[in-house]
């Protein structure tokens, strides 16, 4: 009776870690040049979204993702609005791709 109640403890505990360890969330950490190389490739797309009389850089969010993959966000007042936006983040050293999420909202 005695082994059997060790072995229901051992057993319910080593699946209680295997369920705790199986929650646990793999992240990727960015290095700090990551951080930087992310925090420039947003800071010169805002600097030609904003010097571009064909965008309005104050109702469009830019974020980097991991790899120079850039996200613009927010709304536009045309198509071409929009697209000017993605083409011109795309000219900027050291992006590799961009996800145009911007609303048109005329």
């Amino acid at each position: 009776m005695m082994i059997s109640r060790v072995i229901a403890i051992v057993v319910i505990a080593s699946a209680s870690m295997v369920m705790v360890s199986s929650c646990s969330v793999a992240r990727h950490q960015e290095s700090v040049g990551e951080y930087v190389d992310g925090s420039i490739i947003t800071t010169e797309v805002k600097a030609k979204l904003a010097n571009d009389p064909g965008t309005s850089a104050a109702n469009i969010n830019v974020k980097t993702i991991e790899g120079g993959e850039v996200q613009l966000s927010g709304f536009t007042k045309s198509q071409a609005e929009k697209n000017r936006a993605g083409e011109l983040a795309r000219t900027v050293k050291g992006v590799t791709r961009v996800h145009n999420n911007l609303v048109v909202k005329p």
